[in-house]
C-alpha cells in the first residue's frame, strides 16, 4: 500500500477513477462542504516526444539502446580507462557524429510535431465565463465550460450539445478527419436545454452530466443529463448523438453551445491516436544478423591474437627484450588483468570491423530516397490532385520484398461510385431507364414521355427506400431552404445536392428522386417526401441505428394518416431471416442474380404497428436508451424485439464500377510471383464476380468454395476434401472463396489444413469479413512457418486493422475519408498505381541497399583485416597499422558519399522494362541479395582483398624498404599508408564496378572521393600542425607519392584485387545470366546507341560506339543520356513518362 502511495504521489499510478464522471455546467458546484472536485485532463494536445528538458537524455537512451551504438560507447569507455594502441577519438568521434546526426533529424521532427500542437493548443476559441462570451486558446478550456463554436469551424473538445440556433436545437456536423466519413451527420441537444440560445440564458442554466470517463471508441457515449428547472430535476438519457467530438467540423448550422466534457488527451480523437507498432523491414533484420556475426569475427580475432601474444611471450627474449625492461611493477601486476587488458586492447584496434556508419547512412538513405516515390509524377492522379505520399521511410526496400497482397474491394478495386441498375419489387424485377420503373425486358416506348402510373407495392417500396436512410441534404443557395417550392414536376429542385454516410444510400435516394419519390428534407422530427409533386409529411419516431452487428438499419416513421410503421434495410442475410411474408423465395432468386453481375445488394421490409404494440417498442426503447449500465446489450435486444415479423417489400442492385486499368495491375503481380487475396465484407456472389471481372480469378481457374459451414467437423471436413481435390485435380491454378463465418471456424483449430489449402491456392477471396477478421488472416500468413512479406492495400477506416498488421500497408486516398491513409506507410491514389510502387520503386530501393549494407562489411573488413594481420609482424604489440586520423575518416569521409549516392540512383535495368517484365521482380524476391551465401561472398572477398593489399605491399616492401631514389627508407608509417591508398582506391572502384546507371552525382563522387584522399593526405602530412600532440604522418604521403615503385605496387595491387571480379561477372553474365541481366542485355541491343557527341543513327552506328556496346553488355550496364536520347523502330516510345527516376525523355523527331 505504501510502495502504491508513493508511485502515485510521482506521477507513476494515477490513483484509481470511478466508472463515470460528473460535469457540472458552467462548473458551478454544489455549495455543500464535502464536495470534492475531480480532477480532469487541461485541454494541450502533445504529440510530440521530447521536451526542451528530456531532450538530451531521453533521445541518448534511445539511441544507446541500439546494439551497435553501446558497443562503440564501450570502446570508446575502454580507450578512456586503459592505455590502448589507438586514440579514443578514433571511436568517439564517429559515435559522436552518427549520434549528432541522428539527434538533429529527430529533433527536427519533433520540433515540427512541437509546432504543430502549438498552432492547435494556441487557437482562438469562445468560451462563457461570468455571463459573457470570452476569448481565449483552445489549451485553456476545461471540462464543464459552456463553448460557443461558429459555421465551418472544428471542435475544440468534445462537448455535449446544449443549443444551436435552429429552433429544434440539431446541428449538422462532417467527421471526416475521424472516421474518414464525408456525409453530414445531425446531433440533437435534448428538449430542456435547446431553448438555452443566448449567453443569458445559459447562465442561468443548471445542469449536470453524468457519463462514462473517456473511451476511445468514436460511435460509443453513454450518459445522461439532470436539468433543475423550478426545483425539480428532469433526467435525459444522452449517447452518441448528443456528443460534438473533437476534430469534427460543423456544418449547415449557424452556431452552437455545448459543454466540454473530455478534454485534451482524453478526448476521442487523442485517445485514438494510435501509436503504431514500430515495424522493421527483412533487409534490418538481416543487418542485426550479420552484425552479430562480425561481433563474432573480431571477439575471434581479439582473443586469438591475445592468446598469440602470451605463446610469443612465453620465451624469455621476446617478452623481456633488452630494450623493453620490465618495471617492478609490471612484474609483479596480476596476469588476469593484464590478459583482459590485452584483449580489451586488441578489442579496441579491431573494433572498426563493426560498421557504426552503416546505420547512419541507411537512415539518410531512406530518408531522402523516400522523396523519389512523391517526385514520381507516374503516381500522380490528375483528376483528384494527389501525389503519392511516403508516411515512413522505413519500409522502402520492403516494397521489394512483397508476397502477398491483400486488398480491400470496394474503394480499392472499385471507384466507390453506386449507380442504381435493378431492383426486385414484390417478385418481380425491375429496371431503371430514363428516370421511370420498368419491368426487365420491357422498354420506356410511351412517346410523350409520361410516366405509367405506379401499384400500391411499387409505391410502398419506394417511399421506404426514400425514407429508411440517414441522408442530408445541402442547398448550393444560402437563400434556398427545405420550404423553397420546387418547380420540377417530380418536385426536386437542381440546388439540392444529398449527403450520405454510405455511396449505396445516396444512390437509392437519388434513384427513387428519378422515379418521382422525392425525398425534401428532415425539419426536427419531421421528413417530407414528394410523390409526383404531392408533399407528404411523416413524423420521425425513431431511429435503430446501423451497426456491424445486425448489418441493418431501421427507422420507425408515423405516416400522415396517423398509423405507425417500420422500414428496414440491409444484407440479405440480416433480412430475410425475419421476414414472415412477401415473396421471399423469389426475392432471394433475385438477390442472388443481382449479386451474379457485380451488383451490391440490400433488401428493403416493413412492419406495420397497433397502438398496444407501439407503445411497447417505445417504453422498451427509452428504458435501454437512458440505461447507464449496458446499454449497447440492451439496445441490441430491444433492436431484435423490434426488428421482426418483417413484411418483404424487395430488393435493390447497385453497381460499383471498377477502377481503370485494376485487372491488368493484377495479372502483372501475378506475373510477379505475388499471390492476391481479395479480403471484402461483400456477400459471396458479388464479391466472386467482382473478381472474375477484375481478373483475380480467371475463367478456366478451378474455384473452389469453403462457405457456410455450420460446425467444426464439418469445416475440418470440408478442407480436407479441398486438400485431395488440389491434389488430384491437375489443374495448373486453383481459387479458393471462403465467407466470414467458416473463416472463424477454420482459424479455431484447423489453421495449418486452412494454410495448406491456401498456398496451393494462386487466388483466395474471403468475402463478410469484419474489419478484425482481415486482420487475423494477415496475422495468421504473416506468422506461418514461411514467414512471407504481406502488403495491404484499402481506403476505409474498416481497413485499418489490416493496414497496420501487415508488414507494409498501403491506403488509398479515396471516398471513404483519409483514416487508411493516416494509418498507412504509404498512400497512393488508385490501385493501379500498386504496380510501379512494387515493381519499380521496390524493386530500386531493395538492390540498392542490399548492396549498400553488404559493401560496408565489405569495405571495413577490408579496412581492418590487414590490422590484424600487421599484429604477426610486430609480436603482437597491438602497434596500429594506420594513422588515427585515418582511422577515424575511412567510413565518415573517404569512402561514405559514393555508397550513398550509388544507394539513391541505382538502377540495373530500366523502369519501363520492370513494369514491362514483372518476372523480374523473382530475382530479388526471398531477400536473395541478403542470403547468407551473398554474405559469405562478400565478406570472403574483403578477406582477399585485405591479404592482396597486406601481402603486395609487403612483398614490395619486406626485402628492401629502400625504394626512393636516394637510398632513403621507408618506415612502418609509409608501409601503413601504402597499404590505405590501395585500399581507399580499391573499394571505391569496386562500387564503381557494381554500378550500373551513372549519373554526374556518381562520377562526382566517385572520383572525387579519391581526389579528396590526396588532397587531404598531402595537406595533413605536409605542414606541421601546432595542435597536434605527435604528428608521425609529416611528409610520409609526400614521400610515398615520390617513389615510382609505390605507383607502381599500387598499379599492381588494383589490377591484382579488381581483374578477377571482373573475369568472374563476365564468366557468370554469360554462362548462368539471371533475369535481370538478360534484360540488361535486351536494354542495350533495344534503340541504337548514340555517340558521345548526341547525334543519333536511324540505320547504323560507328565503330567506336559498337565497341562501347560491346563494353556495356559485358559490364551490363547503360548509360542514362543514351537509354533516353535512342530509340528502334521496334522501341515503344513513351510519351507520358513523366518519372522523376528518369532524365527526361526527348522527343523522337529531336533525334
Amino acid at each position: 500500500m505504501l510502495l502504491r502511495w508513493i508511485r502515485q504521489q510521482l506521477g507513476f499510478d494515477p490513483p484509481h477513477q470511478s466508472d463515470t464522471r460528473t460535469v457540472y455546467i458552467a462548473n458551478r458546484f454544489p455549495q455543500h462542504g464535502h464536495y470534492v472536485p475531480q480532477r480532469f485532463a487541461d485541454n494541450r494536445i502533445i504529440s510530440s516526444k521530447y521536451t526542451v528538458w528530456n531532450f538530451v537524455p531521453k533521445n541518448l537512451f534511445e539511441q544507446f539502446r541500439r546494439i551497435a551504438n553501446f558497443y562503440f560507447l564501450i570502446i570508446f569507455l575502454v580507450q578512456l580507462m586503459i592505455d590502448t594502441p589507438t586514440s579514443p577519438v578514433t571511436s568517439g568521434l564517429p559515435l559522436f557524429f552518427v549520434i549528432t546526426v541522428t539527434a538533429i533529424k529527430q529533433g527536427y521532427e519533433d520540433w515540427l510535431r512541437h509546432k504543430a500542437d502549438n498552432e492547435v493548443n494556441g487557437a482562438p476559441v469562445f468560451v462563457v465565463r461570468s455571463g459573457s462570451l470570452v476569448q481565449t486558446r483552445s489549451k485553456n478550456i476545461r471540462v464543464g465550460d459552456i463553448v460557443r463554436v461558429a459555421k465551418d469551424e472544428t471542435f475544440p473538445v468534445d462537448l455535449v450539445l446544449l443549443s444551436s440556433d435552429r429552433a429544434e436545437g440539431t446541428c449538422h456536423i462532417t467527421t471526416t478527419s475521424l472516421d474518414g466519413e464525408t456525409n453530414l451527420k445531425t446531433h440533437y441537444s435534448v428538449p430542456e436545454t435547446l431553448v438555452s440560445q443566448s449567453v443569458s440564458r445559459l447562465e442561468a442554466l443548471h445542469a449536470v452530466v453524468e457519463c462514462q470517463q473517456p473511451d476511445a471508441d468514436l460511435y460509443r457515449f453513454v450518459g445522461r443529463i439532470t436539468v433543475t428547472q423550478q426545483e425539480e430535476e428532469i433526467v435525459r438519457p444522452i449517447g452518441p448523438e448528443n456528443l460534438l467530438l473533437r476534430g469534427a467540423r460543423l456544418k449547415n448550422t449557424k452556431e452552437i453551445f455545448g459543454v466540454a466534457v473530455y478534454t485534451g488527451m482524453e478526448s476521442k480523437m487523442a485517445l485514438n491516436y494510435k501509436c503504431k507498432s514500430q515495424k522493421r523491414s527483412a533487409v534490418e533484420k538481416s543487418m542485426n544478423t550479420f552484425l552479430l556475426i562480425y561481433l563474432g569475427i573480431l571477439l575471434f580475432e581479439a582473443i586469438l591474437s591475445t592468446i598469440l601474444k602470451y605463446a610469443w611471450q612465453a620465451e624469455k627474449k621476446w617478452d623481456e627484450p633488452f630494450y623493453n625492461q620490465k618495471t617492478e611493477q609490471e612484474r609483479n601486476s596480476s596476469q588476469i588483468l593484464k590478459f583482459i587488458s590485452d584483449f580489451l586492447a586488441f578489442l579496441v584496434l579491431y573494433n572498426f570491423i563493426i560498421p557504426i556508419s552503416l546505420y547512419v547512412t541507411v537512415e539518410m538513405q531512406k530518408f531522402l530516397g523516400s522523396f523519389f516515390i512523391g517526385w514520381d509524377l507516374d503516381l500522380y492522379h490528375e483528376e483528384s490532385d494527389q501525389m503519392a505520399q511516403v508516411n515512413t521511410s522505413d519500409l522502402n526496400e520492403e516494397l521489394g520484398q512483397v508476397e502477398y497482397v491483400f486488398t480491400d474491394k470496394t474503394g480499392t478495386l472499385t471507384e466507390n461510385e453506386m449507380l442504381f441498375r435493378e431492383c426486385s419489387i414484390n417478385g418481380i424485377k425491375y429496371q431503371e431507364i430514363n428516370g421511370k420503373l420498368v419491368h426487365e425486358g420491357m422498354t420506356d416506348d410511351s412517346p410523350d414521355g409520361s410516366v405509367p402510373p405506379l401499384s400500391r407495392e411499387e409505391l410502398l417500396f419506394l417511399k421506404a427506400v426514400s425514407l429508411c436512410h440517414t441522408v442530408q441534404i445541402s442547398y448550393e443557395q444560402p437563400g434556398d431552404g427545405p420550404g423553397n417550392p420546387f418547380p420540377n414536376a417530380n418536385g426536386f429542385s437542381s440546388q439540392m445536392e444529398y449527403y450520405a454516410s454510405s455511396p449505396d444510400e445516396k444512390a437509392l435516394v437519388e434513384a427513387t428522386k428519378r422515379m418521382g419519390v422525392t425525398f425534401i428534407g428532415s425539419h426536427g422530427e419531421v421528413m417530407e417526401i414528394k410523390t409526383f409533386g404531392k408533399s407528404e409529411k411523416y413524423k420521425l419516431l425513431h431511429v435503430l441505428e446501423f451497426d456491424a452487428t445486425r448489418r441493418r438499419m431501421s427507422v420507425i416513421l408515423q405516416t400522415p394518416s396517423g398509423g405507425k410503421v417500420l422500414f428496414t434495410k440491409g444484407a440479405e442475410s440480416a433480412v430475410l431471416p425475419f421476414t414472415k411474408s412477401g415473396e421471399i423465395d423469389k426475392t432471394r432468386v433475385h438477390v442472388d442474380e443481382f449479386a451474379l453481375k457485380g451488383l451490391r445488394t440490400l433488401v428493403v421490409a416493413c412492419r406495420h404497428f397497433n397502438v398496444e404494440e407501439y407503445e411497447e417498442v417505445d417504453r422498451q426503447l427509452h428504458e435501454a436508451r437512458a440505461a447507464l449500465q449496458q446499454r449497447e446489450e440492451r439496445l441490441a435486444e430491444v433492436f431484435s424485439f423490434i426488428e421482426k415479423d418483417l413484411e418483404l417489400l424487395g430488393a435493390t442492385g447497385v453497381e460499383d464500377k471498377l477502377q481503370e486499368k485494376v485487372q491488368e495491375t493484377i495479372e502483372s503481380l501475378r506475373l510477379a510471383g505475388i499471390k492476391v487475396w481479395v479480403l471484402t465484407g461483400d456477400k459471396h456472389e458479388t464479391a466472386v464476380s467482382v473478381s472474375l471481372s477484375c481478373g483475380h480469378f480467371h475463367r478456366t481457374m478451378n474455384i473452389l468454395e469453403l462457405v457456410q459451414q455450420k460446425s467444426d467437423n464439418e469445416c475440418a471436413e470440408q478442407l480436407r476434401q479441398l486438400a485431395r481435390r488440389i491434389r488430384e485435380d491437375h489443374v495448373i491454378q486453383h481459387g479458393l472463396v471462403v465467407d466470414g463465418a467458416s473463416l472463424s471456424l477454420a482459424l479455431r483449430g484447423h489453421e495449418k489444413l486452412f494454410m495448406e489449402v491456401c498456398k496451393n491456392c494462386s487466388a483466395v477471396l474471403c468475402c463478410r469479413m469484419a474489419p478484425l477478421q482481415k486482420a487475423k488472416v494477415v496475422r495468421l500468413l504473416k506468422t506461418s512457418p514461411e514467414k512471407p512479406i504481406t502488403l495491404a492495400i484499402g481506403d476505409g477506416a474498416n481497413d485499418v486493422s489490416m493496414i497496420q498488421e501487415a508488414h507494409v500497408g498501403i491506403g488509398i486516398m479515396g471516398k471513404e475519408g483519409r483514416q487508411a491513409v493516416r494509418n498507412s506507410d504509404y498512400a497512393i491514389a488508385r490501385f493501379r498505381f500498386l504496380s510501379k510502387l512494387l515493381l519499380v520503386h521496390g524493386h530500386f530501393y531493395y538492390i540498392r541497399v542490399a548492396t549498400l549494407v553488404q559493401y560496408f562489411f565489405y569495405k571495413n573488413v577490408c579496412f581492418i583485416t590487414p590490422q590484424f594481420l600487421y599484429q604477426f609482424f610486430c609480436l603482437f604489440s597491438q602497434q596500429t597499422l594506420y594513422d588515427s586520423v585515418y582511422l577515424t575518416l575511412y567510413n565518415i569521409c573517404f569512402t561514405s558519399l559514393p555508397i550513398l549516392v550509388y544507394s539513391l540512383f541505382e538502377q540495373q535495368v530500366h523502369p519501363h522494362m520492370l513494369q514491362s517484365k514483372p518476372v523480374l521482380y523473382r530475382d530479388i524476391s526471398k531477400n536473395s541479395l541478403l542470403s547468407f551465401k551473398t554474405f559469405l561472398y562478400w565478406t570472403l572477398l574483403g578477406f582477399c582483398h585485405a591479404f592482396v593489399f597486406f601481402f603486395g605491399s609487403y612483398i614490395l616492401m619486406g626485402e628492401d624498404t629502400s625504394l626512393m631514389g636516394n637510398g632513403q627508407m621507408f618506415g612502418n608509417w609509409t608501409f601503413g599508408t601504402l597499404v590505405f591508398t590501395v585500399m581507399v582506391i580499391t573499394v571505391t572502384l569496386k562500387l564503381a564496378l557494381e554500378t550500373h546507371f551513372w549519373t554526374w552525382m556518381n562520377h562526382f563522387v566517385t572520383w572525387g572521393s579519391i581526389a579528396f584522399y590526396f588532397i587531404f593526405s598531402l595537406f595533413y602530412g605536409g605542414i606541421i600542425w601546432p595542435f597536434l600532440h605527435t604528428q608521425d604522418m609529416y611528409f610520409v604521403f609526400v614521400q610515398l607519392l615520390s617513389s615510382g615503385s609505390a605507383w607502381f605496387a599500387i598499379i599492381i595491387i588494383l589490377i591484382a584485387c579488381l581483374f578477377p571480379d571482373i573475369i568472374k561477372k563476365v564468366i557468370y553474365r554469360h554462362l548462368q545470366p539471371t533475369s535481370t541481366q538478360k534484360s540488361q542485355f535486351e536494354t542495350n541491343y533495344q534503340g541504337i546507341g548514340c555517340v558521345d557527341s548526341m547525334c543519333c543513327y536511324s540505320e547504323g552506328e560507328n565503330g567506336c560506339a559498337r565497341l562501347g556496346r560491346m563494353v556495356a553488355q559485358v559490364m551490363g550496364r547503360y548509360n542514362p543520356a543514351y537509354a533516353n536520347r535512342s530509340w528502334s523502330d521496334s522501341d515503344p516510345f513513351y510519351s507520358n513518362d513523366r518519372s522523376i527516376l528518369t532524365l527526361a525523355p526527348m522527343e523522337a523527331a529531336h533525334c
